[in-house]
């Protein structure tokens, strides 16, 4: 695996004993763990195939030792049993049938393109203090409250806020938010379309997620009339579902590609900042006003066969996991009023805490499905050993690199970034997509990890086969993951949001 660490190898040396004086090195010294560590599990995970080879080259031994006799004797005993040989034919063909059409039909992912906000959206962290002095809503505590925040974030002075937060004071009206909804979902679809050739018309299944903003007609709606879909297009609008709705909402887009033949499916995924902007002096509502700003993005699915040869990603696996019935993960991140009346989204203490016990559970129900048989068996002896005979041996932590290529960590703030590196035990690589969106465009919710596979794409990394694995963490509490797999050595499509800037990155962040 790129980027793993090399152990120390030490080499015995030369001593006094012997005729020649000398004496054979030290092996424990001088081997090389990491070697030790892959020699095994190239054997688990080839075990079948190294158990099937001595088996096949006694079949063959066999049967090349047939005489003409043998051969004729076999072709008579089929014979005589013509109807056993039937049925048994007809029992395989229903069988393979059976299993062909019941499968899962493959979703390919066509593309995707990601909203890239103008520059007169811009907001710097010395803009952004200014701005929020201007206002009058906050107090000196609120003040510095938030510039420390920000200076920590790891979020950078180019990322977005709508047209209506620039203006002093802000007017954050109905409107305004319609009009931040309709420039990011069209943006991101206007460049969907474009560069996939798909008509509107062609698309069947339409999924819009956005969190807070729920307007009457809905967002999806606000799109089947932009674009003209077709009148019975399965259209579903998904709110107050958290950052981790992109991947619910691919989930979903997968289930009716499964029942609706030969179709098309788009899933746009957004949030809206200009009404949910908090104008009070709260520190635990004033954070999400330091991490969100403007994003957006549009994926194209399929279950057409013919998309294979074009598309970029096949979806292999999602998981998710939702922690709700605990109430402390419920209301951990909770929308509310503060004490003045004042509406906005509130962050719990406990919100680290939550987040890593939902990422334990999704893991575990992920981890058989993705890991290689050698990280199980170590991950379960271990655990047998721990609760069957010593409770002080640590648990084996599975290692994630070995079943994944890329790791889309959702931005929502450097700790998120920083937990998942060291829990997961991380190199720096495997998390550069998700620190990098943070401080180009913040925390866009649901759409950060499309974001974050555009830049590893852009970088030019993506090559054939390499597993990406997508991981988000919403309100409710919830902890979602997807798992493509590239279907080709793949290149960023026109227009991308890093088009103009992957040349000046990475940065290097102020920790």
């Amino acid at each position: 695996m790129d980027g793993r660490h090399n152990a120390q190898a030490n080499a015995g040396t030369a001593h006094g004993d012997g005729p020649n004086g000398r004496r054979l090195p030290d092996f424990l010294l001088s081997v090389n763990l990491k070697y030790v560590k892959l020699g095994y599990h190239y054997l688990i995970s080839h075990l079948l195939t190294l158990c099937f080879i001595p088996i096949t080259a006694v079949t063959l031994l066999e049967i090349s030792q047939m005489s003409y006799t043998d051969v004729r004797l076999l072709w008579l005993h089929l014979q005589f049993n013509l109807i056993s040989v039937i049925i048994f034919s007809t029992v395989v063909v229903f069988g393979l049938t059976v299993y062909i059409m019941s499968r899962p039909r493959p979703i390919y992912l066509v593309d995707y393109s990601c909203f890239r906000a103008p520059h007169d959206w811009a907001a710097s962290l010395h803009a952004f203090m200014e701005h929020s002095r201007r206002t009058g809503d906050f107090d000196e505590s609120s003040l510095e409250f938030q510039r420390k925040i920000l200076e920590r974030s790891g979020v950078g002075d180019e990322t977005c806020v709508p047209e209506a937060m620039h203006l002093v004071p802000p007017k954050p009206s109905m409107a305004a938010a319609r009009d931040e909804a309709e420039k990011v979902m069209f943006g991101a679809l206007d460049a969907l379309f474009c560069n996939t050739k798909v008509k509107p018309k062609d698309i069947g299944i339409l999924v819009v997620n956005c969190s807070l903003f729920n307007p009457t007609p809905s967002l999806s709606a606000m799109i089947v009339n932009r674009y003209k879909l077709r009148g019975h297009v399965r259209s579903f609008n998904l709110g107050g579902m958290g950052c981790s709705a992109g991947v619910i909402a691919v989930d979903l887009a997968k289930d009716l590609l499964q029942i609706h033949r030969n179709t098309y499916a788009v899933v746009v995924s957004t949030e809206n900042i200009t009404q949910n902007w908090y104008f009070g002096n709260k520190k635990s509502m004033l954070i999400p006003n330091c991490l969100f700003r403007v994003g957006g993005s549009a994926v194209l699915l399929s279950n057409k066969s013919v998309d294979r040869s074009r598309a970029k990603y096949k979806l292999v696996h999602v998981v998710r996991t939702h922690k709700g019935a605990d109430d402390k993960a419920f209301r951990c991140v909770y929308q509310e009023q503060d004490g003045a009346g004042k509406t906005g989204v509130s962050l719990s203490k406990d919100l680290m805490a939550i987040a890593g016990g939902a990422l334990k559970t999704n893991i575990t129900t992920l981890g058989p499905l993705v890991l290689p048989i050698s990280e199980q068996l170590l991950f379960f002896a271990t655990l047998a050993v721990k609760k069957l005979f010593n409770k002080g041996v640590k648990t084996y932590i599975p290692d994630f690199k070995l079943a994944f290529d890329h790791f889309c960590i959702h931005a929502g703030g450097r700790a998120v970034i920083d937990e998942l590196e060291k829990n997961l035990q991380l190199l720096p690589v495997h998390v550069e997509a998700s620190r990098m969106t943070l401080h180009r465009f913040g925390n866009t919710s649901s759409s950060s990890i499309w974001y974050e596979l555009a830049y590893i794409e852009a970088k030019g990394r993506m090559r054939k086969g390499h597993r990406v694995w997508q991981i988000a963490f919403g309100s409710g509490f919830k902890c979602n993951s997807a798992v493509w797999q590239a279907l080709r050595n793949v290149k960023p499509s026109c227009n991308g949001p890093w088009e103009d800037c992957i040349d000046r990155y990475p940065v290097k962040l102020v920790l």
